[in-house]
């Protein structure tokens, strides 16, 4: 399990400087990340319906019962290595989703063969193991230190071209409603993301990943300019989860969570839409959601709410979610 506090220093930052002089270029930087991001190429099989069974006269004529049928698959995805001495790779969960087979391959052309640790179809978070040998991992670092207009870079292996990396800036932050099921709390770049860079890293300035690209909005069918990447505090969340447990154990208040909209809270006679967990401040009730998930079974946690004309910090334990998981439909 991955341990340690995020970096203290911002997440986001200027483009860096040489004796005062702004640079005019990122290559120093592209070169100190690019050596652990891969490529992951996935073969494996999934069952499903005959279309010749959905003719009811072709199954009345032949008296045949409905069989799933089996089929070979084949992907192709990136990920970004996060720990060099225990060799984890983390990617997307739909990368390497009814995978049989998963191989690596790293920047210096080694292929290697790739253990599933677990994925996490909510967060759609993977993390592969690989001989660790070798390798260069990148430094995480802390997402929820971001700002709209950082500079930021995303590298990953695009339709299978081989590594790529494309620079753009934070357009947004907390990005939920997009019509994908799970976690909803996306950072939105226009650093381009296309198919196959699903599980690169989106890092910034400073070379310190701060989100795990996973999804675009692509009405052609090509890149717009809006991509979506989970949240690196997040993704570690989640490593650290499938590392020690092999699944996610996710938490609950036992709580109904409502937006506080302006006109409810003046209803209330209070000025605040929202608090803080743990001392950071939340923003809506999707975010609070968020935090309670992804805080591990047993843990407390203060949450600063507001009583009468002032606030008050309670301190809660956090049981566990039971409920189904509904699993993340996303396109590679």
């Amino acid at each position: 399990m991955l341990t340690g506090t995020p970096c203290s220093a911002l997440a986001g930052a200027p483009i860096p400087e040489v004796g005062g002089t702004p640079m005019h270029t990122v290559a120093p930087v592209v070169s100190r990340i690019t050596p652990g991001v891969v490529g992951i190429s996935v073969r494996g099989r999934v069952r499903e319906d005959n279309p010749l069974f959905q003719d009811p006269v072709f199954r009345r004529f032949f008296n045949l019962q409905q069989q799933p049928i089996e089929r070979e698959t084949e992907a192709a995805g990136s990920g970004v290595i996060v720990d060099a001495v225990q060799g984890y790779v983390m990617t997307n969960s739909h990368v390497v989703e009814n995978a049989t087979n998963i191989e690596v391959t790293t920047k210096d052309n080694r292929r290697l063969k790739a253990r599933l640790i677990g994925r996490d179809t909510e967060t759609d978070i993977g993390v592969l193991q690989i001989p660790a040998a070798g390798l260069t991992a990148v430094p995480m670092g802390d997402s929820d230190r971001l700002q709209v207009g950082d500079f930021v870079l995303a590298v990953g292996n695009p339709f299978g071209l081989g590594q790529t990396v494309t620079s753009g800036i934070i357009s947004a932050l907390d990005r939920n409603g997009l019509g994908i099921e799970g976690y909803q709390d996306f950072i939105q770049t226009d650093a381009s993301i296309n198919p196959g860079n699903s599980g690169g890293p989106l890092v910034d300035m400073q070379g310190r990943i701060v989100g795990i690209n996973t999804a675009i909005v692509a009405p052609t069918g090509a890149n717009v300019g809006i991509g979506f990447a989970v949240p690196i505090n997040v993704a570690r969340q989640v490593m650290d989860q499938l590392i020690s447990y092999g699944e996610i154990k996710r938490g609950r208040l036992g709580v109904a969570i409502q937006d506080l909209t302006p006109d409810i809270a003046q209803g209330l006679g209070t000025a605040r839409t929202a608090v803080a967990v743990n001392g950071a401040p939340i923003h809506n009730g999707a975010e609070l959601k968020n935090r309670v998930v992804m805080a591990r079974i047993g843990d407390e946690i203060d949450l600063t709410v507001v009583r009468g004309s002032g606030e008050r910090t309670v301190p809660v334990r956090i049981d566990q979610f039971t409920a189904q998981r509904q699993r993340v439909k996303q396109q590679r």
